[in-house]
């Protein structure tokens, strides 16, 4: 299935683009999803602890998508 990500913060300068589309498996994570815009952008192949949004909410990398729920990625955040 193919599924729309939204990139944010550093993912979206990398990319040149807010959003890409993926082709990921029926049982597919989001983990998955994001080894799928890994592989399609490679100015990202070296990005590996993305946080993940599901519907506005943020989720761990073992959820399970559907492809009709939007997904969101961000670069992990540090504070000071």
């Amino acid at each position: 299935m193919t599924v729309r990500v939204l990139l944010f913060a550093r993912y979206r300068e990398a990319a040149g683009k807010a959003a890409v589309e993926v082709e990921i498996g029926e049982d597919a994570t989001l983990a998955d999803v994001w080894e799928s815009v890994r592989a399609r952008v490679p100015a990202l192949r070296e990005e590996r602890r993305p946080l993940f949004s599901c519907d506005r909410v943020y989720a761990r990398p073992d959820h399970p998508v559907t492809g009709r729920e939007e997904i969101a990625v961000f670069p992990p955040v540090s504070g000071g």
